[in-house]
């Protein structure tokens, strides 16, 4: 045989061997082909999930992650429209209180990611209430947030107050101790709080007070309910702290014009990026006698229903909600803004305990409670949270223009427990 011939026999069995070696890699890794998880995002660039989508891939060289940060412009709306089709997303974010609106729509947690037992010694009470439906789990919360008190310290060291803890009557106090008034008009406002207008989270601060004071958020009627709709917009019919005059409530407190407003983790970085010098102290939430009940808000990662990349996309929502990978994923974050969003697991809040700004938002997790009135969800006109703040907005409007609370509260409560019954959440009257 000549040199020749065996080179080109060598070349042969080379190229067969090369051909099963790679066969067999692919066959052991899952499959021949690739598979394609398209990931919608809300809020963080590409770059963020970077590192752990490559730690994924690496491990799994057939899988393709593809995530995409979408606008949060019509995103329920779009959202759903897509769902409803073959060509969605396989996963994406969603509000923590959207479940009513996406049951359908939404693949449960299975067993071997997260069984109901696992998910519960992992992610806070107010997750395992607002994603529970029908025996399972239906989202992991990558995230948790909570309305905190933000204070400019520089007012209230010059007017001598010290930040309030407690309603109704050190919060009031310091409130109307730290309005400035000048010719019967509010130039600078003690607290950005009483309507439904300019108050940023007025939805959340609402449900805040009325569920410490043990209101039935779906049927809010009774003393206990009008006690809360009055003591809120009195901070403008009474103490007149605040007013309709001012900016909005975010960018008052961020020019220096408001003393306390109420706010989440990610208002720190707007109100920073508007006013980098603002000398700024977060606290938690005042709170009524022996009582320590906070709000929550926050987003979720969710599987569709109608993906045909299901187990794939599971495996990858339990590897980045692992402890390791959300470490990386805050990282990335305080790479890019100084710090992270605060960890969605119970089992890592004593990891940002010495941070004196996220800790605070942590620490009220765990008694924290969500709801269906949340503010700036992107619901849409038809959504959830914009419907039942309607009727909320409705009842504050008229109790501020002098109509009783029980009235306001009562009409309001008949239109809330529409939407609900929408969605089967039916709650009787009481």
């Amino acid at each position: 045989m000549s040199a020749s011939k065996l080179i080109i026999i060598l070349a042969i069995v080379l190229a067969v061997l090369v051909g099963l070696v790679t066969l067999a890699v692919k066959i052991f890794f899952g499959g021949l082909s690739q598979t394609t998880i398209t990931y919608w995002g809300l809020w963080e660039p590409e770059v963020i999930y970077s590192t752990v989508i490559a730690d994924y891939q690496q491990k799994h060289p057939n899988v393709k992650i593809d995530y995409k940060k979408q606008s949060s412009i019509q995103y329920r709306e779009r959202l759903q429209s897509v769902l409803a089709k073959d060509g969605g997303p396989d996963i994406f974010r969603f509000h923590s209180s959207w479940l009513p609106m996406f049951r359908n729509d939404l693949s449960p947690i299975p067993d071997n990611v997260y069984s109901p037992v696992v998910f519960r010694q992992i992610f806070y009470p107010t997750a395992q209430k607002d994603l529970y439906a029908g025996g399972k789990y239906y989202g992991i919360p990558l995230e948790i947030d909570t309305l905190a008190l933000y204070v400019n310290q520089d007012i209230l060291t010059t007017a001598g107050v010290s930040v309030p803890t407690a309603w109704p009557q050190e919060f009031s106090d310091a409130a109307r101790q730290l309005k400035v008034e000048s010719g019967g008009r509010l130039v600078k406002g003690g607290a950005g709080l009483g309507n439904a207008g300019n108050v940023t989270h007025w939805q959340d601060i609402l449900a805040l007070m009325m569920l410490q004071n043990g209101v039935e958020l779906a049927w809010p009627t009774g003393q206990l309910a009008e006690d809360a709709l009055n003591f809120y917009t009195g901070f403008q019919t009474l103490d007149r702290v605040w007013d309709e005059t001012q900016d909005e409530s975010k960018l008052a407190f961020a020019k220096g014009n408001l003393a306390m407003y109420f706010g989440y983790h990610w208002d720190y970085f707007d109100i920073k990026a508007l006013n980098p010098n603002l000398n700024i102290k977060v606290a938690p939430v005042p709170q009524l006698a022996g009582g320590n009940v906070n709000y929550a808000s926050y987003w979720v990662e969710g599987v569709a229903k109608k993906s045909k990349n299901q187990k794939v996309a599971w495996d990858f929502l339990k590897f980045i909600s692992s402890k390791d990978e959300l470490a990386k994923l805050y990282e990335a974050e305080a790479k890019l803004r100084g710090f992270g969003e605060p960890y969605g697991r119970m089992d890592m809040a004593s990891l940002l305990q010495n941070d004196p700004i996220t800790s605070v938002f942590v620490n009220q997790a765990k008694t924290a409670q969500g709801w269906y009135l949340a503010s700036l969800t992107w619901d849409g006109a038809t959504g959830i949270n914009s419907r039942i703040g309607n009727y909320f907005a409705d009842a504050v409007n008229a109790n501020k223009g002098g109509s009783d609370a029980k009235t306001a509260l009562e009409t309001a409560a008949k239109g809330i427990s529409q939407v609900l019954a929408t969605y089967g959440l039916v709650i009787s009257p009481k």
